[in-house]
This record gives structure tokens, sequence and C-alpha cells, in this order.
């Protein structure tokens, strides 16, 4: 266990390695509770959501969209989720980010006819994940899910309890993160891990270590990685949840930037041998460093040491040779095409 952000949070149960690869082939459970949860309502929601918000954000029921929300020099304050209930909006904002985005909204709705209440500590959020989750999750639950498309989200009763439940994850697997009252969890669980006498042996609890290596597997962001107020969305290769055409904060920055030539470009390295790239390790093309890793693990489904870097753009070509610095020794590396996993399907 280690603490994040005022909450203790598992590192692993069983190792992360194993957790890994569980949830590569069948499912696993994560407490994901530390995310924060805010609650929108009031008639200027979809107004104010759109200036602050980097792509536009359909007034669907039931649909939701992963965006960012910048300075406006274009600094990623976040990267959130943002969905569209019956009569209110929802944002899932990362943890240890949670009090700046409530003090930026509170700042940007001043004067808009917008109501903001912040549900963490009432709810709790799990993350179901793998490509058995959801053939598990009909089944434990009942409800059908073959309808329920990627960022979708559904409200049904559960046990007695209301249920948010939304195809979405942060492994590159296929699953569900479901949000709950949080005195409730204790209800749940035993219907996903069985007994202590009987553990099912298709679910199973994963800890953060193997969220990690599972998103990085899946080139997927981490804020204080690959995002931060440093750089801009463009910056971090995510230009897909970006619409210009609209005036958000930050949009006349990205504009600009646009408009001169992205400075630096982010990649997939793999290395040669299997020691770890770490965050700020440095890149090298010859004897000149040329640009830092933000991410690195040994694969555990590729059993490769692999890795993401900020490089020039003339160096991003997949196949481009440069090195890694690890300290004491430099390893070989190639630029790949990102992602590094892609699941079957």
């Amino acid at each position: 266990m280690v603490e994040f952000a005022g909450w203790s949070l598992p590192v692993s149960f069983a190792g992360i390695n194993e957790e890994h690869v569980h949830t590569r082939t069948a499912c696993s459970v994560f407490d994901v509770s530390h995310m924060g949860r805010l609650k929108l309502t009031g008639k200027d929601v979809p107004a104010f959501l759109d200036r602050i918000c980097t792509r536009k954000l359909a007034p669907e029921p039931g649909r939701s969209f992963y965006s960012h929300v910048c300075r406006e020099d274009g600094g990623i304050l976040d990267d959130v989720i943002v969905s569209c209930g019956d009569g209110y909006w929802g944002i899932v904002c990362n943890g240890a980010n949670r009090d700046k985005i409530v003090a930026w909204l509170k700042r940007q709705m001043a004067g808009r006819a917008v109501t903001l209440v912040d549900d963490t500590t009432a709810t709790a959020m799990l993350a179901i994940q793998g490509p058995q989750a959801i053939p598990l999750a009909q089944e434990r639950a009942g409800i059908d899910l073959s309808g329920l498309k990627r960022y979708r989200f559904m409200v049904r009763n559960l046990f007695g309890i209301e249920v948010r439940v939304y195809r979405s994850g942060y492994t590159g697997e296929d699953g569900l993160e479901v949000v709950l009252p949080a005195g409730a969890v204790n209800l749940l669980l035993p219907h996903l891990f069985g007994s202590a006498d009987q553990p099912d042996p298709v679910v199973k609890p994963a800890g953060l270590g193997a969220r990690d290596t599972l998103r990085i597997e899946a080139a997927m962001p981490l804020y204080g990685h690959e995002l931060t107020e440093d750089w801009d969305s463009l910056t971090a290769g995510l230009a897909w949840c970006v619409d210009l055409t609209k005036d958000f904060i930050g949009a006349e920055a990205m504009r600009k930037i646009q408009a001169r030539g992205l400075q630096k470009q982010l990649v997939g390295l793999e290395l040669e041998g299997r020691r770890i790239a770490r965050q700020h390790h440095e890149v090298l093309s010859g004897s000149e460093v040329v640009g830092e890793v933000t991410s690195g693990t040994l694969s555990p489904t590729l059993g490769k040491s692999i890795a993401m870097a900020f490089v020039p753009p003339p160096l991003a070509e997949v196949g481009t040779k440069l090195e890694v610095n690890l300290g004491r020794a430099r390893a070989a590396a190639t630029v790949v095409k990102l992602p590094f996993y892609k699941r079957p399907g």
C-alpha cells in the first residue's frame, strides 16, 4: 500500500506481472475510487463545458467524452472524462488534480448558472477490466450490456442500489467502470470475488502497479508523465481531442502552436535488453541529447523493454535509431509505432 493524494492505494496484491497477465487474459478489478467525481447542474453547464473543454461535447444522455482542461497558454491542467446524464453532467478527473480542477472550475463558473458538487468521497469507483469482464458482469448482475458501446454509460438498479456503469477503462482491454455509493461496495464485492473459502478463479483484484504497466503497453497517457502543465494537447500527441474551431480556454495558444509546428513529438521506443527506461531519462541521437523519456516498463505481454518519449519531429519516424541513457549505461532504442499493444479484435 502507498499514500497517494490523501488516499491509501494498493500497488499489488499477488504481484504486478501476475495481475497484468490476468487482466490481459481474464478479468481484474481495480479500486479507482481516488479519481475525482464531480457533478454539474444548471442551465449554463453546456456553454460552460464548451468553454472549459478542448473538444465539442454532444448533449446526448448516456455518452462520455475524453477531453482536456487547459490554461490560457495551452498547458494541460488535467485530462478528464465528461459524461452527459439526464439533467446533469459528470466529470471524472485525476485524483492528484482534484483540488486544482475544482478550484479552476469554480473560478471559471463565476457568474454562470452552474452548480458543482464533489461526489468523490460519497461514491466509490471500480474498474472491471479484461476480455471476460463483460460476460462476467452480465452474468453476476443480470444486466444486458451487449448494446452498451465504448464511451457510453447506463444507470441501473443493482441489488437495490443505483449504479452507473461505463464502458470504459485504462488498460487497453474491454471492460467497465462502475460508480456506486461508497457504503455499498462491501455488498457488491462478494458478487465479484466470491468468498474467502471459495474465491472466484476468473476475477481477481489488481493494484496500481499493473494498472501502470497495462496503460503503458496501450500507450495511454498519464498525467504528470505524458501530460503536464508544461505543454499542450497538440504536443502531447492528442490532437484528436482538440477542436480548434471553437473558443475554449487555451484555443488561441494552440492555434499558434499548430501554425508554428510542433517542437517535439511523443513516440514509442523499444529498447535492447531488459533494463527499464524511467521518466526523465535522456534520449540521445549520437552524442546529442534530443529528448526525454516520459514512461517506461518491461512489458509483461511483449517481453521487451518499452518506453514513451518526446523527441524532435524529424526523429519521430518509425525505425529511427536512438539511445536511452539509463544512468550507468546506454541502451540502443528504436522508434516503434504506438500503441505497443492492441487487444485482439
